[in-house]
């Protein structure tokens, strides 16, 4: 199920699931929402905030309960064309109190990363609705012409049928597959494996697409949690995977865990800089039907 686009003129609808935001302070910042909310403006958008977004019940966030029924409220709400939120921790502890039915009966764009990963995939699993992994809030600071080609191609519309590249791909193994793209950052997507939150049909074949940066896991703890996406049922149904930006520098030891990986479960693997915690914030559509060819360096969406 894919929602409609957001129109010129349509509404973002805003919470923060996995962080305290700031209204305003003394300078603009991709946190300050009465900044970034005024540019979202100048682009032509309404905006609503949900009603415990500027909540911090718990000292370092608002409750779960009180950050899932933002989630809700937007989703429920009809004015609202667009969910948008950023990263942070503590999105899987909205979970439970998600009212999934509210996300299949009133389909709308959604979109995050980092830590919104949690929340993209379990809507998208438990509803069949398509999600947008790559794009928060902060963007609206300073748009890059990449990022708003990607935001364009799938947010306002439906163009980009072949992912846009920032650069070359690094082949680490070599291979065509066809599949459902899924993924995110590597720890969240880890921790929902398994879980009723994610129930998958392991019988259907998936692409997946991982990242994580080396300010938050040395390479010890990405070849862990990549063990630990080894070992699941769920990887057997994985026949490609894309990994995104990890350091500015190059970084020949991830690249050999990765290759590891490929050969072992015999499937292509690539790296590239399109989508991360660094400069590019590639747009990628959860739950869409894909193609990837990491011999091409390509990623087609059907």
């Amino acid at each position: 199920m894919i929602a409609p686009c957001l129109k010129p003129g349509g509404c973002i609808g805003l919470c923060s699931p996995s962080h305290i935001p700031v209204y305003e302070g003394e300078r603009p910042s991709d946190r300050q929402y009465k900044y970034l909310m005024e540019k979202m403006r100048q682009e032509g958008f309404r905006v609503v905030t949900a009603e415990n977004m500027f909540a911090s019940d718990w000292g370092y966030l608002a409750s779960d309960v009180h950050r899932a029924e933002d989630l809700n409220q937007l989703a429920g709400d009809e004015s609202v064309d667009f969910i948008l939120f950023g990263g942070g921790e503590g999105s899987p502890e909205l979970l439970p109190y998600l009212d999934f039915e509210l996300f299949r009966k009133n389909p709308k764009r959604i979109a995050s990363y980092s830590d919104g990963t949690t929340l993209l995939n379990a809507i998208w699993a438990k509803t069949g609705l398509e999600t947008y992994y790559g794009e928060t809030p902060g963007l609206f600071a300073d748009w890059k012409e990449y990022d708003r080609r990607h935001f364009e191609g799938h947010i306002l519309s439906d163009s980009m049928k072949l992912h846009e590249k920032s650069g070359p791909w690094r082949t680490l193994t070599s291979g065509v597959a066809e599949g459902v793209l899924v993924g995110g950052y590597l720890m969240n997507f880890c921790l929902l494996l398994g879980t009723k939150y994610f129930p998958v049909d392991l019988n259907e074949p998936h692409i997946l697409f991982l990242e994580d940066h080396e300010k938050f896991s040395d390479l010890g703890r990405v070849s862990a949690l990549l063990a630990c996406l080894e070992q699941s049922e769920f990887m057997g149904s994985v026949k490609a995977l894309l990994f995104g930006h990890y350091s500015e520098r190059s970084f020949p030891e991830l690249y050999a865990r990765l290759k590891l990986l490929g050969e072992r479960n015999g499937i292509p693997v690539a790296y590239c800089d399109d989508f991360g915690h660094g400069d590019n914030h590639a747009v990628l559509p959860i739950g869409r039907s894909s193609r990837i060819d990491t011999i091409s360096q390509t990623l087609q969406y059907f």
